[in-house]
């Protein structure tokens, strides 16, 4: 008998060549197949009269064969198959493009129920390229709801649908149920089987609202099982308990007053670190709101308890600002700072390592460098991450590991995310949120253009270059793509191009993500210092230096980003005193591309834009949510499921509650499927 972890390639009509294409859809195993779910359902189950089928929509269509169909060559490589189809209403002309092939399958006189999109040329209908069967034998492609799978080369829907058949008919028994009896009853929840049947294969719209009800409950609470187990191991180790300082002696020493969000975020943060367990806090702030104060506040809190911190960023550009920031708002109260990044000279490496080793040094800024071996602390009590998500789990635990006893961890986010997804995102900790930015803080004023309005645009930055500003470009490519339309722009390219064509007299550069790490951070270096007017890049500058100088980011194809990542980018401007603008370019004229882009022009609130973004293009567009580890959703849809998501967390918070450990046999499948994900995703999901 099969059994879920088999190999596909046992199933009939599953051979070597086919196994190797399902493998690039993620599936290997009868298990995988059964959770590969369809990514839509169209409804083929109602069949119309030629003449009352509704227009240019996919429809099923019941006509005869009226004549036998005829082959017509066209030319090399174009071939057309006609047919015409007839009712007591009308007649149906088909067309087939290079399926010659059909013609033995046709009997005149023959009644066939025909998917595909009728036209209208006058009284005259067509329809070209339709699936169908004969009305006798439908109930295969037609006469039912029908699933929709993503593919690959070398299947096709009709495939996948015969081996997930095969799966479900082998194998449908042994679906394990996850869900404790006793909760899947109270919520009113389908069977595993009766849920895997009906989410491939729906009997009716109810069947298949069950069946989805039912599988998203189990991932999101099987998720949420999962990050609470997390939670629970790191609240069972404990911390460093500090002694509370008193932050008004902080506060008052500052030339400015803290915004009541960075003092709330310092509260949440100090509680942590004064329970006796060891914080793991997410810091989330918007683009400006504040958050290296933030960091500095809690590093003066470990100092005064004799403990050091390190403050990790991902790029040296980024280190060196955070370094300069840093010394300047700690080093009045005594507190050193040294850098570690790969560029500095081996001296004062040496230097920078001896006064940590010694205690002398309280906080280190830098980069990877930091996670070197002969990097060592006296006593590290504090570890932060800025741009916690261009770290892997590994170096942010290696950099941990470095303290005598584990260190507290802040990690620092800019990327704007509702707080119903970062729940899901970042589940495994505690989060805080800078909601205001800074008094000061400039508002950029954004707007959406097309090519009609390129050459104001131009007029524009030559009139803010010759009042001493900078400009930056940003471009959805690096390098020319002979795939995509000629109109969407190449960094390299299109700095040669301004250089060349539109900007002659005005200096040039370039930056990009192929480029090496010193190189890139060399022309964003020489960008700050004022010796490029514009700089041409990739979304590599999405998080980097500060420029105060630069007053206006223009976005090209600025249809082809999400709205997220249009806002950080946004952010690179409007630093300074001077006034600021976005200009978002994109000769996209589909109402979608229209009303998402018509969002970044109404506000500046990244969190209002991650809720839009969230509701319009789902949660892949924050940074791409396989980049942190966390499991990919088969089922639940983050926009859409946020009640489902809160009743599983209620759920999964009350079931580890009465059995922290899942030792009851009814908790056992659970315990399972959380262990299969800490399999793939190393103990931990962000």
């Amino acid at each position: 008998m099969a059994g879920l972890d088999d190999n596909i390639q046992y199933l009939k009509g599953v051979g070597q060549a086919r196994a190797k294409a399902l493998e690039k859809l993620g599936i290997r195993t009868v298990r995988d197949l059964l959770g590969y779910f369809p990514r839509a359902y169209e409804d083929r189950r109602q069949s119309y009269p030629i003449a009352a089928a509704p227009l240019e929509t996919p429809v099923c269509v019941k006509a005869m064969a009226a004549s036998p169909p005829v082959n017509t060559f066209v030319r090399r490589g174009m071939e057309l198959l006609k047919l015409r189809a007839v009712d007591e209403t009308g007649a149906l002309d088909i067309t087939w493009f290079n399926q010659s092939y059909l013609k033995s399958q046709f009997q005149t006189g023959e009644t066939y129920i025909f998917y595909g999109r009728v036209s209208a040329n006058g009284r005259r209908r067509t329809m070209v390229n339709p699936i169908f069967e004969r009305e006798d034998r439908q109930g295969v492609v037609t006469g039912r709801i029908m699933p929709i799978y993503r593919l690959t080369a070398g299947v096709s829907q009709k495939q996948l649908m015969g081996v997930v058949g095969q799966a479900l008919a082998l194998c449908g028994d042994q679906a394990p149920d996850v869900l404790p009896p006793a909760l899947r009853e109270r919520m009113q929840l389908a069977q595993a089987r009766y849920a895997y049947e009906n989410i491939h294969f729906p009997r009716d719209e109810q069947a298949l609202d069950q069946a989805r009800r039912r599988l998203v409950f189990e991932e999101l609470f099987t998720l949420a099982a999962a990050l609470g187990t997390i939670r629970e191991k790191r609240a069972a180790v404990p911390g460093r308990k500090l002694a509370a300082a008193d932050m008004g002696q902080f506060w008052s020493a500052l030339p400015y007053a803290p915004t009541a969000a960075q003092r709330r975020a310092v509260d949440e943060a100090l509680a942590d670190m004064t329970s006796g367990a060891t914080m793991n806090r997410l810091l989330q702030g918007d683009v400006g709101s504040g958050k290296t104060l933030v960091a500095a506040a809690l590093i003066w809190q470990a100092a005064k308890n004799g403990l050091q911190s390190a403050f990790m960023a991902p790029t040296e550009i980024l280190a060196e600002q955070h370094y300069v920031n840093l010394t300047q708002l700690l080093e009045p109260y005594g507190i050193r700072v040294v850098k570690l990044t790969g560029s500095i000279k081996a001296a004062e490496k040496r230097g920078a390592n001896e006064l940590l080793q010694a205690g002398l040094a309280q906080v280190a800024v830098g980069t990877h460098a930091l996670l070197s071996e002969s990097v060592a602390f006296a006593d590290l009590g504090l570890v932060i991450t800025d741009e916690q998500h261009r770290f892997g789990v590994e170096q942010r635990s290696a950099l941990a590991g470095k303290g005598v006893q584990r260190p507290h961890v802040l990690v620092m986010s800019a990327t704007p995310i509702p707080r119903t997804l970062a729940l899901i995102i970042y589940g495994d900790l505690d989060i805080s949120v800078l909601d205001e930015l800074p008094p000061g803080r400039q508002k950029v004023d954004t707007f959406a253009l097309g090519e009609d309005m390129r050459a104001r645009i131009w007029r524009f930055v030559r009139r803010l270059v010759g009042e001493g500003r900078q400009v930056f470009i940003v471009c959805p490519m690096v390098e020319e793509n002979e795939e995509l339309p000629p109109s969407v722009k190449s960094a390299e390219s299109y700095a040669k191009t301004l250089q060349r064509d539109v900007f002659p007299d005005l200096r040039v550069g370039c930056v990009h993500g192929r480029m090496k790490a010193k190189d890139k951070d060399a022309v964003m270096a020489a960008f700050a210092t004022g010796d490029y007017d514009i700089l041409v890049s990739t979304t590599v500058i999405e998080v980097g230096v500060d420029v105060p100088n630069a007053a206006l980011m223009i976005v090209e194809n600025a249809d082809r980003f999400g709205l997220s990542q249009l806002h950080q980018l946004r952010g690179r401007v409007g630093r300074g005193q001077h006034k600021s603008y976005c200009v978002l370019f994109s000769d996209a004229d589909t109402p979608d591309a229209k009303a998402r882009l018509g969002i970044m022009t109404k506000t500046n609130d990244g969190f209002k834009i991650s809720e839009e973004d969230l509701r319009l293009r789902g949660p892949g567009d924050f940074f791409g949510s396989r980049q942190h580890g966390l499991p990919e959703m088969h089922v639940a849809d983050l926009a859409g499921d946020m009640r489902v998501l809160k009743e599983a967390q209620q759920e999964a918070q009350a079931l580890l509650a009465a059995d922290p450990a899942l030792a009851r046999p009814e908790n056992q499948p659970l315990k399972d499927r959380i262990g299969a994900l800490f399999d793939l995703h190393g103990d931990t999901f962000n």
